[in-house]
């Protein structure tokens, strides 16, 4: 055989070895980089899912921890000193008119600063001013009903049988008090206890707090029933929801609110087909999030929040890439939006222009969100399409009068119940459901009726006691009626 045959065949036999080898080692790479990628996509999913807050998610503002928001500082990050700064003009207690003072004490110069000559106790109308507020001791009113016996002549003996005996030990007022302190203040309990006795020098058990509590309750349904009732009216309604937890278990608290009311209501989960029965008749316009439980209301009857949108669009522009790009430039349009909104309504802005200057921001809203479904983009995509998806409800509120781009009105009606449930991890009982319900609902609306609250609560327990009608908590419209 050839030398240089034998030597082309060993070569050739190095190369195809070679060969193998070079092949192995890019099916390594190949294995290697696509762990890489994957590992890091999952940092990238890790640090976004770590640096989620109120601004860039659905978290509320109660979970943000310290910084987490933009802006905040740490204490002493300021050069400026606490309180008002200079120019500040400053907030000054009112004075009461003569009419709701109790007692007047009047202070008179004794001598002349001048001459040292005594002077007369001469009313002065334009004296000075300064009044003290105080709270007097506090002593509860007990009253004791005697069922006296009394023998009559022929030797029977009668004991009295009163209609109105109280069927409570404790009175209208004080078992308000005792539902304002836990269902509206959100006192344990057992700090309800404590004030009590602290305060008003009255003794009670942690059991006959909680009966007081279904007491109320019971007193409250026909208020929160009227309440419901004006929600299902209402032309604008906001809507949104909590986690809420009974014996520990996951349930959702959702709340329906209206300029004039609020309610409340605890399901076993937030479905559709669970949530569509206290919805009612679906009359009005439905502002709330993207959520896919509100499909049974039709979609040019809706108002999608564009605080939620913007906290996606946060989310956008903290990655990478286009990602970054597209969360940037709809930030800039919701700016924009905003802006405008906001010079409208301070009555600087007419509705026919607000309309003609947000007409090209609808469109390109609506073009960026189209290109960042075309371009394919991981985790924003599918965000943006389903956002496309409610074009129909983005700008309800250019169109329908008393329509806000936000749900920021039941937002902040949550927080009461998202603070009591970080106290308090909800309720042990289905009746402790239906009065945090009830009370809140009836809190909440009061105050919107610019009605006192333990006012309220006392004259429906009152009702309730005595077995008459219920106050109404529109108590202007049904006298107007």
């Amino acid at each position: 055989m050839d030398p240089r045959d034998q030597r082309i065949a060993e070569l050739e036999v190095a190369v195809a070895s070679r060969d193998a080898l070079i092949a192995q080692q890019q099916a390594a790479i190949q294995v290697l980089t696509e762990k890489v990628q994957q590992l890091e996509r999952t940092v990238a999913e890790l640090t976004e899912r770590l640096n989620r807050n109120s601004r860039n998610s659905h978290l509320s503002p109660s979970s943000d921890g310290p910084g987490a928001r933009e802006g905040d500082k740490p204490k002493g990050g300021s050069r400026r000193q606490p309180g008002g700064q200079p120019g500040h003009r400053g907030h000054h207690r009112s004075l009461l008119p003569p009419d709701q003072v109790d007692h007047i004490v009047h202070h008179f110069p004794a001598e002349c600063d001048d001459c040292g000559a005594k002077l007369p106790k001469v009313v002065d109308p334009n004296a000075t001013r300064t009044q003290v507020t105080e709270m007097p001791p506090v002593q509860p009113e007990v009253t004791e009903h005697r069922c006296h016996a009394v023998t009559c002549n022929c030797g029977c003996t009668t004991r009295a049988r009163p209609d109105a005996l109280p069927t409570s030990p404790f009175g209208p007022r004080l078992m308000s008090l005792i539902a304002l302190f836990t269902g509206v203040y959100h006192l344990s309990r057992r700090q309800t206890v404590r004030v009590l006795n602290d305060v008003l020098g009255t003794q009670i058990s942690l059991g006959a707090v909680s009966s007081v509590e279904a007491r109320v309750s019971t007193a409250l349904e026909p208020a929160a029933d009227d309440a419901w009732a004006k929600i299902d009216q209402a032309p604008v309604k906001h809507a949104d929801a909590t986690s809420w937890l009974h014996k520990g278990k996951s349930r959702t608290l959702w709340t329906l609110a209206t300029a004039v009311a609020t309610v409340f209501k605890i399901v076993v989960d937030g479905s559709a087909a669970t949530i569509k029965p206290f919805f009612g008749a679906c009359k009005g316009i439905l502002v709330s999030d993207r959520g896919t439980v509100f499909s049974f209301w039709r979609m040019n009857f809706r108002q999608i929040c564009w605080a939620h949108l913007i906290r996606k669009f946060i989310a956008f522009s903290e990655r990478d890439g286009p990602a970054a790009q597209v969360g940037q430039e709809l930030l800039q349009y919701a700016e924009l939006l905003f802006k405008y909104w906001q010079d409208f309504r301070a009555g600087n802005l007419s509705k026919k222009r607000l309309l003609e200057w947000m007409a090209p921001v609808c469109r390109q809203v609506e073009g960026c969100l189209q290109r960042a479904v075309d371009a394919d983009i991981d985790q924003v995509s599918g965000s943006c399409a389903d956002i496309l998806a409610h074009r129909q409800a983005l700008w309800t509120f250019l169109t329908r009068d008393g329509v806000e781009p936000t749900n920021n009105h039941a937002e902040q009606e949550l927080r009461a119940f998202v603070l009591w449930r970080k106290r308090c991890f909800g309720a042990q009982s289905e009746r402790g459901h239906v009065f945090a319900e009830r009370v809140m609902t009836a809190a909440h609306t009061a105050r919107k009726q610019n009605r006192n609250v333990l006012a309220f609560l006392t004259a429906c327990c009152e009702a309730h006691l005595s077995n008459t009608a219920s106050p109404s908590l529109f108590a202007a419209e049904t006298a107007a009626a």
